[in-house]
């Protein structure tokens, strides 16, 4: 029987695949081996991050000039790809801190917003997150349930109840919106961050979840918590379009997320396309279960979804860095790179289940663990039903 190998140039185990900026092959395989571990203690991956910390990769996105890696946003969602298919939990938290990071140095180099101030504190080894999540807001980043009350000096006290904080034990500064309702005819939404050691800021510890549960994405509660007006990033009337940061970060945030699972995807696949050049067929004496014309239609099937949602990430991210015009479509496109390839990716994962079968589903096995963990993707914000909203209003011009 010869070596299994992986054909497609879209995985890691591809024999020319390009190299990480940040992680070896022996780095990688750390991350793999504790994966099991972490998702079966539902623990934080301390050790992961550890060694995330000491590599320098939190500090991959910002400009070389502030001890970063001036990596690109394409740069960056091949690396975030490439860790979540080795440590998909592992690399979806940290887009929590990198997402944050890219367009602050962006905006910052541009002049349209100076972010100095951020990037200082991510050279200085501060891990942001994201407190986006919150009971009874169906409406994501356009409205909010936590409340932002505005004082003379600029500052906002913000009291609210925020949930799915991934990073929960390690994030310093945490990036939210609340609601500013100090006119009542004209509420706003404010964007800001802020400190973990503020008083009023508190975890409650709730993260017990179906998959990804490495992340700690706990909840956060903030009561009358001071955030001081240099760290007010952006704020809009409701209802009217973003801040510049605000949609900066989507440009980040959408590919980098996406990429995360086409990573476990991809892993997913090529477990099944290892394990059925391996595994002896009683049916056809002498060969594999590869030899099967059914099994070879299962995984051209996912190599085709896999190859579509791989050119799509990688138009989306070239069109970015070439600041390509997409004009109003460009939220929109950036939406559907989301949900096409969350949707792939579990559409890939059900097929890698069905090629190895009954065994997959297994506790023992990690197809069992990414079956679990690539089911999360079309709940994170903007969810499925919120994206095919904005991108068909969009397409016939209902959006203002």
């Amino acid at each position: 029987m010869t070596e299994p190998k992986i054909a497609s140039a879209t995985s890691p185990l591809f024999e020319k695949a390009e190299p990480s900026a940040y992680f070896t092959d022996e780095d990688y395989r750390r991350f793999h081996d504790r994966a099991a571990g972490y998702d079966r203690e539902n623990r934080f991956f301390d050790e992961d991050f550890a060694e995330l910390v000491s590599s320098g990769y939190l500090k991959a996105a910002i400009p070389k000039e502030f001890g970063g890696g001036g990596l690109s946003v394409g740069a960056l969602s091949r690396e975030q790809r490439r860790l979540a298919y080795w440590a998909p939990a592992t690399a979806l938290a940290t887009n929590m801190h990198l997402y944050w990071t890219g367009p602050a140095a962006a905006l910052t180099n541009t002049g349209v917003q100076d972010l100095t101030w951020l990037l200082r504190a991510v050279a200085d080894g501060q891990v942001f997150a994201a407190g986006h999540g919150e009971v009874g807001n169906d409406l994501g980043l356009d409205d909010s349930v936590t409340k932002a009350v505005p004082q003379a000096d600029g500052s906002y006290v913000v009291t609210g109840h925020k949930t799915f904080t991934s990073l929960s034990p390690v994030w310093d500064k945490l990036g939210i919106h609340a609601r500013d309702d100090s006119d009542v005819d004209h509420p706003r939404i404010v964007h800001l961050f802020l400190d973990r050691t503020a008083d009023g800021v508190s975890t409650e510890k709730t993260w017990d979840a179906l998959g990804v549960r490495a992340t700690a994405s706990d909840d956060t509660v903030l009561e009358s918590v001071r955030v001081p007006a240099g760290r007010v990033v952006g704020s809009a009337e409701i209802g009217q379009p973003y801040p510049p940061y605000v949609l900066g970060i989507l440009q980040w945030y959408l590919p980098l997320l996406s990429n995360v699972y086409f990573g476990i995807a991809r892993r997913a696949l090529d477990l099944a396309e290892l394990t059925t050049q391996q595994r002896a067929s009683l049916a056809l004496p002498g060969k594999t279960h590869a030899h099967k014309p059914a099994v070879q239609r299962q995984l051209a099937q996912g190599e085709i979804l896999l190859d579509a949602a791989w050119s799509l990430l990688e138009k989306a991210t070239a069109d970015i860095e070439a600041g390509v015009d997409h004009g109003e479509w460009w939220t929109p496109r950036l939406f559907a790179v989301k949900e096409f390839t969350v949707s792939t990716a579990k559409q890939v994962v059900d097929i890698a289940i069905q090629v190895v079968g009954a065994s997959s589903v297994s506790r023992t096995n990690e197809l069992e663990r990414l079956y679990r963990d690539v089911r999360t993707g079309s709940l994170h914000p903007p969810n499925t039903d919120a994206v095919l909203e904005i991108i068909g209003r969009t397409a016939v011009h209902l959006f203002p």
